[in-house]
């Protein structure tokens, strides 16, 4: 007589069959989040993330640059993370080997995101800067000189006049790619803030003048200095003139006025009927020029004590310097000469 079966369970088969399924789920979940996504070269692999951008179209950046190898197992983990709308921007670095979850988080706290250097040049005008934070870092050039002529965001930053030129500070900036240019503009006006202190606010007090006068005159200083050694000895040239009531006759406020740019001054822009011709108003032009840099800020305020009025260039990046006007004619003279032999 064969052996009796054992009666079957149904509820044991389904129960197993729902652990199988969820055992095979795990592993799916598993494997979408911690497998590693690997990549043949050693080098990082960059991608960018600028604003607005939607998570699928940062996936379908991730996943033709080879970082990610499914972009369904990728949109998996950021399903069971959260905070797809939240991916910063920046310029992201992944290297081969990474998972779905360090890559997503990266994305989403902001980790891996390189710091770009800008070096802004001391002198430069405003909108001279708003293209190269564009080319650098991928933001709008026009917002940026939208703000930098808001009145009431001037205002806001504690500053007096119709813009932000002049403060502006030229300097080296670490900076995230695609930052708002509310947030750049800010850092900027920090950094000169940080360098003006109290003591060059009262020292530009006992001069007679305000920060924006003193930034000012700073920035036609920026405007014609090549040398650093030259920039408290030009400055002296433009105290002295001040002082004795004589046109500033600047060439670096006729050239604010140009729309189209630095270019040769002609003898018809002297006559041009505008506050920030030197050549025709005495005085300080009513703002900045440029934004200056710190040593030009420092000659400005803490000029070379002489008895010069005028200078020329010379052949060799700076200026011959003179104290009357024939000694000046002179010079002009004498700067004619060799630039024709050249």
């Amino acid at each position: 007589m064969s052996p009796r079966r054992a009666p079957s369970h149904p509820g044991r088969r389904v129960i197993a069959g729902i652990a199988l399924l969820a055992a095979v789920g795990v592993g799916v979940v598993l494997f979408a989040m911690y497998w590693p996504n690997t990549f043949p070269d050693k080098e990082e692999r960059i991608v960018f993330v600028s604003r607005g951008a939607t998570f699928h179209a940062i996936m379908d950046s991730l996943q033709r640059k080879g970082i990610i190898r499914s972009g369904l197992l990728f949109r998996l983990t950021a399903r069971i993370y959260g905070g797809t709308d939240r991916l910063q921007v920046g310029k992201y670095a992944f290297h081969s080997g990474m998972s779905n979850v360090e890559i997503f988080l990266s994305l989403r706290e902001g980790r891996n995101n390189n710091l770009i250097a800008v070096t802004i040049p001391e002198g430069l005008r405003s909108r001279a800067q708003a293209r190269l934070f564009a080319r650098s870092l991928g933001v709008d050039s026009a917002r940026y000189m939208a703000l930098v002529n808001d009145h009431g965001f001037v205002r806001n930053l504690g500053f007096e006049g119709p813009s932000l030129e002049g403060f502006l500070l030229p300097e080296t900036y670490r900076l995230v790619w695609g930052m708002d240019e509310k947030e750049i503009i800010q850092k900027q006006v920090g950094e000169f803030r940080h360098f003006f202190t109290d003591s060059l606010v009262a020292r530009a007090r006992g001069l007679g003048w305000t920060v924006r006068q003193a930034v000012t005159f700073a920035s036609i200083v920026e405007g014609e200095a090549v040398l650093d050694d030259e920039r408290p000895v030009i400055a002296g040239v433009y105290h002295n003139r001040l002082r004795i009531g004589m046109k500033l006759e600047a060439d670096p406020t006729l050239q604010y006025i140009f729309d189209t740019g630095p270019r040769r001054v002609l003898y018809a822009d002297l006559r041009t009927p505008n506050p920030y011709n030197t050549y025709l108003y005495p005085g300080l032009p009513p703002g900045p020029v440029n934004n200056p840099g710190k040593a030009s800020m420092l000659a400005s305020l803490y000029p070379q004590q002489h008895q010069f009025l005028y200078f020329v260039a010379n052949t060799h990046g700076g200026h011959w310097f003179a104290r009357t006007i024939d000694e000046h004619i002179q010079n002009v003279h004498k700067y004619r000469r060799a630039r024709s032999r050249n």
